[in-house]
């Protein structure tokens, strides 16, 4: 293993073991929730948005380390983003754990951790699922959002 890959293992193993913005958001006003049923990974989504700029972020659930990483990275690099670079965020980290990302995410800070995922096509589905989650939170109506039940995505 070269020591770029045992760096980006040891970065996927810490958010695991010790994920960031893990934990319930009650003031949330936008939410989702996602699931991977072919292996079983779960993940719910929280966020305050004020502004268009998401100001907290945290999620909770379970899952492989990749999807609870994945989770934990994503949380940190969307907090305090507008709505429209999230989203963006997301078409890059899409596009990464796809293989069709032309730079290999060397500008996308931590996120390039999962710049090897593509080489498993069926862990893209748990690198993603937490962005697909955050997408779908991120497409809720505001007003509807704190009344409503969360929204729901699947990785199938």
């Amino acid at each position: 293993m070269s020591d770029l890959q045992e760096l980006y293992q040891s970065v996927i193993l810490d958010h695991n073991r010790k994920p960031r913005n893990f934990g319930e958001l009650p003031l949330a006003n936008r939410e989702a929730d996602g699931k991977n049923p072919l292996c079983g990974d779960e993940v719910h989504v929280a966020l305050v948005v004020e502004d268009d700029v998401i100001r907290e972020v945290k999620f909770t659930g379970h899952g492989c380390a990749i999807s609870k990483a994945s989770a934990s990275l994503m949380t940190a690099a969307v907090k305090g983003k507008s709505r429209a670079d999230a989203e963006a965020l997301f078409q890059r980290f899409h596009a990464l754990v796809l293989g069709q990302d032309a730079n290999g995410g060397k500008d996308l800070g931590q996120l390039v951790v999962f710049s090897g995922v593509s080489r498993f096509p069926v862990r893209v589905k748990c690198a993603s699922l937490a962005w697909h989650t955050l997408k779908a939170a991120l497409e809720q109506a505001p007003e509807s959002a704190a009344n409503a039940t969360p929204s729901a995505i699947s990785t199938e």
